[in-house]
């Protein structure tokens, strides 16, 4: 019988791999049309993978925790010439032979891999190249592409680096923040090859985990976002009328969504503060979309809310709770994760009052919740302090593009919506 590939398809505009976190089927396997086969693992989300047609499962070419190219073969199903005429799949042939997952003598030595810890040879730390690979005999496949070890920036030694130092760099597929604590012994600061070499060797016995392509992509994003100049301001907001309108509301929307729709109707009114810097213009967006940030294990999803400022509360609220609901099961499909122009984060959900929270690359601003306490204040009207719910807000923006009194009309207007929610 004819068989027909399964390739790991383009999950996102972005996307050029995943990693296989589970198979699904063996070979042997009956499988139907549209049967998911694998669950794989991208940057943003976990997906699954599935047939175009019905057969028989007769070959794996991956394995759980591999990382596989888009348009690789991931496997064969042998089918029928009926099922494969009923699916519109196309056979694999002469003419038409997909590509297996990497080898080794296929990955290119300009992309170095890092080896697992226990196969490492001594002196080599966070990968190595070409034929350092041959010679130690590591398992070579095709890694996920953004690297470096996360640590804090701030020593100006790692800003100096000689093209010696660069080339080693690159070689061991680490950025100038990796080795930002590094005290450099040369000129001026400067960190050179011994230094770096010291520090790999001091730290080559500490404990360590893999980092997951979430935490790596999470780490990728915030580094770009964070070549740009950002500003942060808050104020404090009163709470009592949305805990009000929400405990009265039978569907009791989350307060994130309140915020939200507070936050998209005060930038379509100061549509200068969600805008894009490029070059010398700066592009006001199309839409109101917002993001919500979600915490998931080892990273944060994003879902994105359409048209905020179009739609009440109740037209977005089916949405959002669907959009948490697969954020928080780390499936959310490519379309519903892109194209935000600002995010709300309630980092108020663990017990902060006060945070400074960084928007991302494509994103100029974001809006963060803190938790609500109970504040004595004075009443003329009564004469005696009484409690207040109160919480803080922060945004945080591009300063090249927002400026601290556009931030503080974003989040005065935002205020002032939350003290009638009847009308969001």
């Amino acid at each position: 019988m004819p068989k027909v590939p399964i390739l790991m398809p383009q999950l996102g505009d972005s996307i050029a791999e995943a990693t296989v976190l589970r198979l699904l089927a063996a070979p042997g396997d009956s499988v139907e049309a549209d049967q998911e086969i694998f669950e794989v693992e991208t940057n943003k989300a976990t997906m699954g993978v599935t047939t175009m047609c019905g057969g028989i499962l007769s070959d794996m070419f991956i394995k759980e925790g591999d990382s596989v190219v888009v348009g690789a073969c991931m496997a064969m199903i042998e089918a029928t010439d009926e099922e494969i005429e009923r699916s519109g799949a196309t056979p694999a042939g002469e003419d038409n032979q997909p590509s297996l997952p990497a080898s080794p003598e296929s990955v290119p030595h300009s992309s170095p891999a890092a080896p697992a810890a226990e196969d490492k040879p001594a002196g080599v730390h966070f990968g190595v190249t070409g034929d350092s690979y041959q010679e130690h005999g590591a398992d070579l496949k095709v890694q996920p592409s953004v690297r470096g070890l996360p640590v804090p920036a701030g020593m100006k030694g790692a800003h100096y680096m000689s093209p010696r130092m660069k080339a080693r760099m690159d070689e061991l597929g680490m950025r100038a923040s990796d080795i930002a604590f590094i005290s450099g012994s040369g000129s001026g600061g400067r960190v050179t090859i011994d230094d770096l070499e010291e520090f790999l060797e001091y730290v080559s016995q500490w404990p360590r985990r893999k980092a997951s392509s979430m935490r790596l992509a999470v780490a990728d994003a915030m580094r770009r976002s964070w070549t740009r100049p950002l500003a942060s301001a808050g104020r404090p907001v009163f709470m009592d009328p949305l805990i009000k309108h929400r405990q009265h509301s039978p569907h009791r929307p989350g307060i994130t969504l309140y915020f939200a729709r507070a936050l998209a109707l005060a930038l379509a009114e100061n549509p200068e503060c969600a805008g894009y810097l490029v070059g010398e213009n700066i592009l006001s967006p199309r839409a109101i979309d917002i993001g919500i940030a979600v915490q998931v294990a080892d990273g944060v999803m994003v879902p994105v809310l359409r048209r905020v400022n179009e739609r009440t509360m109740e037209e977005l609220l089916e949405d959002y709770n669907r959009l948490i609901a697969q954020a928080r099961r780390r499936r959310l499909a490519p379309e519903d994760s892109t194209g935000g122009i600002a995010t709300v984060t309630n980092f108020g959900g663990f017990g902060l009052t006060f945070a400074a929270p960084m928007p991302m690359p494509s994103e100029s601003i974001i809006l963060g919740v803190g938790a609500v306490t109970k504040t004595p204040v004075w009443s003329d009207e009564v004469e005696a302090f009484i409690p207040i719910s109160k919480a803080n807000i922060v945004a945080t923006g591009d300063h090249r593009v927002v400026d601290g009194a556009d931030i503080g009309r974003v989040l005065k207007r935002v205020a002032e919506l939350l003290q009638r929610p009847e009308y969001l």
